[in-house]
C-alpha cells in the first residue's frame, strides 16, 4: 500500500514527484512506456519546442541550455532522464493502468499482470490519449500510405508522389512545412484562416511578451483566461501565409469523404494522393477510471486538479488552471498547488 501512486512519468508526473519527495511521502510513479522521455522521442524528428529554455524549468532543476534556445526532442528527453536521476524518483516502467477504482478508503490500480493499491492517486497521463482520424479513412485504397502525426517521423516514410496533410494545428503546420520543402506536390486540408506569430518580436521572445502581458498567469476562471482558453490557438514560429503561397502547396478545404483512390474535399476531388499525414489530434480517454465525472470536452471535472473523488488528483491537462498547465515549464505551479493542498488536507485529517 502506497500513500501515493502517480500515473505517468512525463513532466507533470515528475514535477509532482519532486514535491512528494520534499514531503518524504511513500509514493511510486508508474508509466506504460519503456523508458523516460519516450513520448517525446516517438514524435517527429524535426520537432522543437516553441518555448525557449528559460521557460522550460521543472521545479528544482533548470533546463540546461542557454537562454533563447529552442530544444529538440532529444534534449527534452535527456533533461527528463537527468531529472529522474538527480531526484532519485522511483519509477516502474512497462506498467499500464487499465482500471482505477476507489474502494472505501483506498484505490485499486489494475494492470495486465498485477494489482496495486494506494491511498491517493495522481493522474499525470497528459492530454494526448487516443489518436483521432476521420471514419472514412478506412475507405481509402491501401496503396495510399496513411500515418497519424503520432507515428510520423520524417519524409523517408513517404512514397514518391503527392502528399496530403490534414490538420491546422501546430503539428499539422510544422509537418506540412517539412514535407513542402521536399518540393513534392502537397495538399493541405484544414482551416486556412489561422493566425501565426513569430517566435521573437522586437528582440524579445514571444513567451517573454506573453509573460509581460499576463497571458501565462491568467487562469481559466478570469475574463481573459476564458477568452484565451475558448479561442483558437495561434501557430507559433511558422509563417503560415508564406507557407500556403508556396507553388507546390494547394489548400483544398475540409476532407468530406473518400472512395478508393479518390478523396473529396470542399473545393475538389483528388485521385493522385500517395501519402496522407493525419495531424487530426487526439481524443481524451479516461474511461478506465471508475465513477469519474467528465466535462463537456470529456476531461475530468476538477478544480485545479482536485477531482470530486476524494484522494484522486489530475495534473498536466490543457488549461487545468492556466495556459501553461500542460507545458514543460508551466506545470510546476500546478504541482506546487496540488502538493500544498495535499499536505494541508493530510494535516487536517491527522488532527482527527
Amino acid at each position: 500500500m502506497k500513500d501515493f501512486i502517480i500515473i505517468g512519468a512525463g513532466q507533470s508526473g515528475l514535477a509532482m514527484a519532486y514535491y512528494l519527495n520534499k514531503q518524504k511521502a511513500n509514493y511510486l510513479l508508474v508509466d506504460a512506456n519503456t523508458k523516460i522521455g519516450n513520448p517525446w522521442l516517438k514524435r517527429w524528428d524535426s520537432l522543437k519546442l516553441f518555448t525557449p529554455s528559460e521557460f522550460n524549468h521543472l521545479p528544482g532543476m533548470n533546463f540546461p541550455y542557454k537562454k533563447g534556445h529552442y530544444a529538440n526532442k532529444y534534449e527534452i528527453a535527456d533533461y527528463l532522464k537527468t531529472y529522474v536521476s538527480k531526484f532519485n524518483i522511483p519509477i516502474e516502467f512497462n506498467t499500464q493502468i487499465t482500471d482505477l477504482e476507489k474502494n472505501s478508503d483506498y484505490f485499486t490500480l489494475k494492470t495486465d499482470f498485477k494489482t496495486l493499491k494506494a491511498k491517493n492517486v495522481i493522474v499525470a497521463t497528459g492530454p494526448f490519449h487516443t489518436p483521432f482520424t476521420p471514419s472514412f479513412h478506412h475507405k481509402i485504397t491501401p496503396n495510399t500510405i496513411q500515418i497519424h502525426s503520432e507515428n510520423y517521423k520524417n519524409t523517408s516514410q513517404l512514397q514518391a508522389g503527392a502528399t496530403l496533410v490534414v490538420g491546422a494545428g501546430d503539428s499539422g503546420v510544422q509537418i506540412l512545412n517539412e514535407i513542402a520543402n521536399t518540393n513534392r506536390p502537397v495538399y493541405f486540408s484544414g482551416n486556412t484562416n489561422i493566425t501565426s506569430i513569430p517566435q521573437e518580436i522586437l528582440g524579445k521572445t514571444l513567451w517573454w511578451w506573453f509573460q509581460k502581458i499576463g497571458f501565462l498567469s491568467a487562469n481559466k476562471y478570469t475574463w481573459i483566461g476564458k477568452k484565451l482558453s475558448n479561442g483558437g490557438q495561434p501557430i507559433i514560429g511558422t509563417d503560415v501565409k508564406k507557407l500556403f503561397k508556396k507553388n507546390n502547396v494547394t489548400c483544398v478545404g475540409r476532407c468530406l469523404d473518400a472512395d478508393d483512390d479518390t478523396i473529396t474535399f470542399e473545393t475538389k476531388a483528388i485521385s493522385n494522393i500517395k501519402n496522407i499525414i493525419w495531424a487530426t489530434g487526439f481524443k481524451p480517454n479516461f474511461n478506465w477510471i471508475k465513477n469519474l465525472q467528465l466535462d463537456e470536452y470529456n476531461y475530468p471535472k476538477n478544480y485545479r486538479g482536485v477531482s470530486d473523488i476524494n484522494g484522486l488528483y489530475f495534473i498536466g491537462l490543457p488549461w487545468l488552471y492556466t495556459r501553461g498547465s500542460a507545458t514543460l515549464g508551466g506545470v510546476k505551479k500546478d504541482a506546487l498547488y496540488l502538493s500544498d493542498y495535499i499536505l494541508k488536507k493530510n494535516m487536517a485529517e491527522n488532527k482527527h
